[in-house]
């Protein structure tokens, strides 16, 4: 009785096999995705038709780390919607690799847990640097649709380097189909079908320039 009680890390509601060194989370693929209008999960809630919207989650950790804790209280309302990506917990190159990894196997039991009960998910895949590409990709599909966040990947040279090196090593081991690439543009480098998503608030911005 106690040990059903606890949380587990979510191990009292579902254990996937898993791939890799680490046991993550195999995602299936997904091979069509019409979204036209995605939102970030914080306005997921108050969303009045789901049905023609993509859910992501492009932003602050602390503004979904709610889907981890209590993965099941928002599966009714992210079944309405026409697709959403798996959580995008941070890979930062500063954190610590016990983290990183940490982060990449919530994604990944989120999302296995997710489809295994009936929501349509998109994997978004993430690195750091280069070691990362050891288990970076672990649970994800080859082939079908994939999404990735160019947000903040722009600011040096470094990270500019690291995301599009990153970017390539994505496109040769998974061979997507075609990729949503969420961003204010599409860095020099990115190649493959890309489904160029802008942020709301430079979408919000261009319509307020076009009036």
């Amino acid at each position: 009785m106690y040990r059903t009680q606890r949380n587990y890390e979510n191990l009292n509601k579902a254990i996937f096999e898993g791939v890799g060194e680490y046991g993550i989370p195999q995602i299936r693929p997904v091979h069509t995705c019409d979204v036209q209008n995605w939102i970030s999960f914080n306005y997921a809630k108050g969303c009045e038709e789901p049905e023609e919207h993509g859910v992501h989650f492009f932003i602050d950790d602390y503004q979904f780390i709610r889907v981890w804790n209590d993965p099941d209280r928002y599966m009714k309302m992210l079944r309405k919607f026409s697709a959403v990506l798996t959580p995008d917990f941070s890979t930062y190159t500063d954190f610590p690799k016990a983290i990183q990894l940490y982060n990449h196997y919530r994604k990944h039991w989120v999302g296995a847990y997710w489809q295994a009960n009936g929501v349509y998910v998109i994997p978004t895949i993430s690195w750091s640097d280069e070691e990362s590409y050891n288990w970076c990709f672990d649970g994800e599909p080859v082939g079908g649709i994939v999404a990735v966040s160019a947000v903040g990947t722009q600011i040096n040279p470094t990270a500019t380097r690291l995301f599009v090196q990153g970017y390539r090593e994505m496109i040769d081991r998974l061979q997507p189909e075609k990729v949503i690439l969420y961003g204010q543009y599409i860095p020099d480098g990115c190649e493959g079908e890309i489904i160029h998503v802008k942020p709301f608030q430079m979408k919000w911005r261009e319509r307020k320039e076009a009036e």
